[in-house]
């Protein structure tokens, strides 16, 4: 039988079973423990040092019994933590990305994907590199300046050198004022061989859902396929670690299995590659499960309210202080507004889920991998979060500066992040401001930018920042950054 240990480079050791189910049980006999609970919370809040902010974190156990919990006040609490930690660390800013679709082809047999190989009326297609052009211009058009490719898994129509070509091809296209900065990649698990391949083409993070990590769902509901593999996918993040990527970034599709079993294993993930790597997952991402072509989300009984998704990103906030989370246009503008409080940094705008969607006038259904439930603009959603508070930011300078892996963790844990950050995100919201926005959303931009100045920690930074502000509105020069 397997032993729990985080330190072990085997799935079914650092993803123990019993380990998860000694754990749920431990969460229910103690969330109505109030001493356990205030406990857990005093750790859990951060704290000031000499260098400004810390905290923590909790272990899987301790935040799973704050995500058991059912004491109205004290789950109120919680939240107020969450805040306290997302604006210690990130800030208000809240960081911009857009998906890009290359192919939907691919031979897993996923029960919850449409792109399954027995779906026989989806439309399959793969970008030619002419149409990556074009749909990287679309997108600079809107103003986004980093992406995150997505494919299916197939090595005969998506093999690695296809995937590192659009890569290359991306980066290569300069349109006007838009360039992307960065390339954030979401495929199938690989070799270590060829996670240097995509180290050495310059992407940004390596991004892989675990679906779930419930071996026996995992293995049902990856019936055929290389994916069907659990022990070959779990431990992608060590692989790719291996590889020179020092930034990953990790998720579950919440509604697959049962919610407390996903959450425990993500936040025993997230520790296995600390203990392992020296650092933990750069993001979290919190999918759940919805309506696509072919695919009924009530079939799985697992979905959870509106309310147990918040609490949940609240508790990986908690668990995880320094990652940063993702939530995508799955989610509603009215759930989205109330994750961002609670802890989420990273959201995607104006999202097409086709392959080929944004140069298409008509948003096309069927190639999509999911319905859109947030249908906005791009710019309609940067006025909304800058109306409710936040900062939009387009920034992607540590990744371009180094500022990866330990090196950003450090400087997040130090606080020293905030010399960095706000003017970038500042300096980057301006750029949009002045190449793609509308005329109200500029309004309400520049007026926050000149209030949001006055928050950087350095004087010297902000004079450069202020002068650098100053220069991309009168002559249109780009990419300042610390």
């Amino acid at each position: 039988m397997a032993v729990y240990d985080p330190k072990s480079r085997k799935a079914e050791e650092f993803i123990n079973d019993q380990e998860i189910l000694d754990t749920l049980e431990y969460a229910e006999k103690n969330k109505n423990n109030i001493e356990l609970i205030d406990e857990i919370l005093r750790k859990a809040r951060p704290y000031k040092t000499g260098n400004g902010t810390a905290c923590r974190g909790l272990t899987h156990r301790e935040a799973s019994v704050l995500l058991a919990c059912d004491i109205p006040e004290k789950i109120e609490e919680m939240y107020k933590i969450a805040e306290e930690i997302k604006l210690a660390f990130y800030g208000n800013r809240i960081v911009m990305f857009a998906p890009l679709y290359l192919s939907n082809y691919c031979v897993n047999g996923c029960l919850y994907c449409p792109y399954h190989l027995k779906n026989k009326h989806i439309a399959r297609k793969k970008l030619t590199q002419q149409e990556v052009r074009d749909e990287v211009i679309a997108l600079q058009d809107m103003g986004h300046k980093r992406l995150a490719i997505e494919a299916g898994e197939d090595p005969v129509n998506n093999p690695i050198e296809y995937i590192l070509e659009c890569i290359n091809t991306i980066y290569s296209i300069n349109h006007k004022n838009g360039a992307i900065r960065r390339v954030n990649v979401n495929i199938a698990a690989t070799t270590v061989e060829n996670y240097r391949k995509l180290k050495d083409a310059g992407i940004g993070t390596y991004i892989l859902f675990q679906e779930t990590y419930h071996k026996k769902s995992y293995l049902e509901l990856h019936p055929t396929g290389p994916k069907h593999d659990y022990d070959y996918h779990t431990e992608a993040m060590d692989r790719a670690m291996d590889g020179g990527i020092d930034d990953v970034g990790l998720g579950v599709l919440f509604g697959l299995e049962m919610y407390k079993y996903e959450f425990a294993g993500l936040i025993m993930h997230a520790e296995h590659l600390e203990a392992v790597h020296g650092v933990g997952p750069h993001t979290i991402s919190v999918p759940r499960v919805k309506h696509a072509d072919d695919i009924d989300p009530d079939v799985f009984d697992n979905s959870i309210p509106d309310e147990m998704f918040e609490k949940i990103i609240a508790c990986i906030r908690l668990a995880v202080p320094y990652t940063g989370m993702i939530i995508s246009t799955r989610e509603s503008e009215e759930v989205r507004g109330k994750a961002l409080r609670l802890g989420i940094s990273q959201i995607s705008g104006a999202s097409r889920t086709s392959v080929g969607g944004y140069t298409e006038e008509e948003r096309p259904h069927d190639s999509e991998q999911f319905d859109v439930s947030d249908q906005r603009t791009l710019d309609e959603v940067v006025r909304w979060l800058m109306e409710l508070g936040h900062i939009p930011s387009f920034c992607t300078a540590c990744y371009r500066e180094g500022r990866t892996g330990d090196r950003f963790m450090s400087l997040c844990k130090n606080g020293q992040i905030l010399n960095c950050c706000h003017p970038n995100a500042l300096m980057t919201l301006t750029e949009y401001l002045v190449d793609y926005a509308s005329e109200e959303t500029k309004k309400i931009g520049f007026e926050l930018i000149e209030k949001e100045l006055e928050k950087i920690p350095t004087e010297k930074v902000r004079s450069i920042a202020k002068q650098n502000i100053e220069d991309i509105k009168n002559s249109n020069r780009r990419d300042f950054r610390f």
